[in-house]
């Protein structure tokens, strides 16, 4: 990042296209999205700076901060160009556009503006260069990009204005105290560990894992402490305990053994050094959720290489998760590059891992993960040992590949569409179609398919208002309509040993025990949808024909259910 910079247009060559259009992406395909990303936050940058010339502040105005983070980058170019590329700058950009624009909220513009002041500290400290800056304190507070966050002892309590001085790698800062004058700090952020009890000083934390076969050691940043690590919304630091750290970097170096997987890369196949930054979202230390669940995770397109994810019991499901939110950040990243759709944010279209309608852009989000999420399972089939794992990775190879070509399908039929979108759209359509041509055990492949069909017969009874014809741009749906568990996509991925539930005895392969079960249920209730849901697609497995077939194009249509 120099003084003046000059940004060349990008074409990206046919062969990357290829390589991220089939669901993959190389080494190189992703280098070549984090330079555009690059190019598109030093425009973003540039335009935030002339909006915020004229703003009335008690901090450094930011032409000197930015004086400050230029001069550092000149100086030491490589770190500087890791803190422009890191995920939280990028959502502290976008969040600052949208509150400059009244789109966003959040504490006074001016404090939020001083982040940049916090960035160029960081720049200077990593330059050795001299720097004085007045910046934002949150009660003693202050966040340093990349490295981690000074507290000043008995400080001010709120928000307050303090002084930070760089020279020859320390940081001086000075605020106001709780009672009289001020207080102050020194610390040298590059080479300081934490304080014992963690007083005035927290550095970054961060996941590393030693490659197998040697090289380079892989490092992420455990992101607890910068103010927009979230997708949006500024937050306050919140510092996990060392027991939960170190839970996170176990299941770290497990999951990366796991994605550790030799070959040509494909969809499904992340190195793990494509990855920027993990955010832990809440705490699961004491109950997480049983494997494969990941409660929460999320991406976003202003953030790229970086994830929000609550920790999930097992190294399996943190590397499944890994894979899913990096698909989102490359397709993120294409959408910054080229427009591939037209879409007019109208949520109408069925999403087979969503129990809500969908806009086609997350539509067109959730085929590009999801045909990721099937490649990882099908390397996890490649080298399943033992039934239960065979079983397991079958399912979930064979259902995610399924609901992958589905949402495809609707992507290629919606008219929306532009040259570049259908030529990505029609990459993962070839990756797809050849994956559905391989063979899968039968037990898993049946239960994958009956997983499917009742996913969407129950979100057609909860979402579908049978009262309207729908016209030709997708249904009319319920005004009444809800949120609901689904509860099923993860029960079918084993087959029950011992089944009593109706749902169990579909999942065992006993369509006819589950028939008369959701018959009982439907008794005393003949529209609940679940119940009705497995009605349908029981009788569908034990009678094919063309009835059942219309009653699982149209299930919200079905009247209470008929006798016999």
């Amino acid at each position: 990042m120099t003084s003046e910079q000059h940004l060349a247009p990008l074409r990206m060559p046919d062969r990357l296209f290829a390589e991220l259009a089939a669901g993959g992406g190389s080494a190189a395909a992703v280098a070549f999205l984090e330079r555009a990303e690059r190019a598109r936050r030093l425009l973003l940058l540039r335009t935030l700076l002339d909006d915020l010339r004229a703003l009335p502040t008690p901090l450094t105005p930011v032409a000197e901060a930015w004086r400050v983070l230029k001069e550092a980058a000149e100086k030491s170019p490589e770190p500087v160009e890791r803190l422009l590329l890191a995920p939280a700058t990028g959502g502290w950009m976008s969040h600052m556009l949208r509150r400059v624009h009244g789109t966003a909220s959040g504490p006074p513009l001016w404090a939020e503006t001083g982040h940049l002041s916090a960035l160029a500290l960081s720049a200077s400290l990593h330059a050795g260069t001299e720097a004085s800056l007045d910046v934002p304190l949150t009660s003693g507070r202050l966040p340093l990009p990349g490295l981690g966050m000074v507290q000043l002892p008995d400080a001010e309590d709120g928000l307050s204005v303090g002084r930070a001085m760089t020279a020859g790698g320390e940081l001086t800062v000075t605020g106001p105290g709780r009672t009289t004058g001020s207080v102050r700090v020194t610390c040298r952020p590059l080479t300081q560990r934490a304080d014992a009890g963690g007083g005035t000083w927290l550095p970054l934390r961060t996941l590393t894992h030693t490659r197998p076969g040697g090289g380079a050691p892989v490092t992420v940043v455990l992101e607890d402490l910068d103010p927009y690590r979230d997708l949006d919304d500024h937050l306050p630091p919140a510092r996990l305990d060392e027991d939960e750290a170190r839970e996170w970097q176990r299941l770290f170096g497990e999951a990366v053994r796991i994605l550790a997987r030799p070959g040509t890369p494909g969809p499904g196949r992340v190195d793990p050094a494509m990855i920027r930054a993990i955010v832990p979202f809440g705490r699961t230390a004491v109950s997480p959720p049983p494997p494969p669940f990941v409660q929460v995770s999320a991406s976003s397109g202003d953030s790229f290489g970086g994830m929000l994810i609550v920790r999930p019991a097992s190294a399996l499901a943190l590397a499944e998760t890994l894979v899913h939110e990096l698909q989102h950040s490359k397709l993120a990243a294409l959408l910054h590059l080229f427009p591939l759709l037209e879409d007019d944010r109208a949520e109408r279209y069925y999403a087979p891992w969503r129990t809500d309608p969908r806009h086609l852009t997350g539509l067109l989000h959730g085929a590009y993960a999801f045909t990721g999420v099937a490649g990882f399972w099908r390397d996890r089939l490649a080298g399943a040992e033992g039934d239960e794992a065979v079983e397991r990775a079958a399912y979930f190879f064979a259902l995610r590949r399924l609901q992958s070509r589905l949402a495809v399908r609707t992507l290629l039929t919606s008219g929306r569409l532009t040259v570049q979108g259908r030529a990505l759209v029609s990459g993962l359509a070839r990756t797809l179609d050849g994956w559905l041509r391989e063979p899968v055990p039968h037990a898993a492949l049946t239960r994958a398919r009956t997983a499917a069909a009742l996913h969407r017969t129950e979100w057609r009874l909860r979402n579908v208002d049978p009262a309207v014809e729908p016209p030709s741009d997708g249904p009319r749906f319920r005004p009444d309509r809800a949120s609901w568990p689904d509860v099923r996509t993860h029960a079918f991925a084993t087959r029950p040993a011992a089944p009593h539930t109706a749902d169990e005895h579909l999942a065992a392969g006993d369509a006819a025990a589950a028939l008369a079960r959701y018959a009982g249920q439907l008794a005393a209730d003949p529209a609940e949808p679940h119940a009705l849901a497995g009605w349908i697609v029981a009788r569908a497995v034990l009678d094919p024909g063309r009835e059942t077939r219309r009653m699982l194009a149209r299930p919200e249509l079905l009247q209470p259910l008929p006798s016999g």
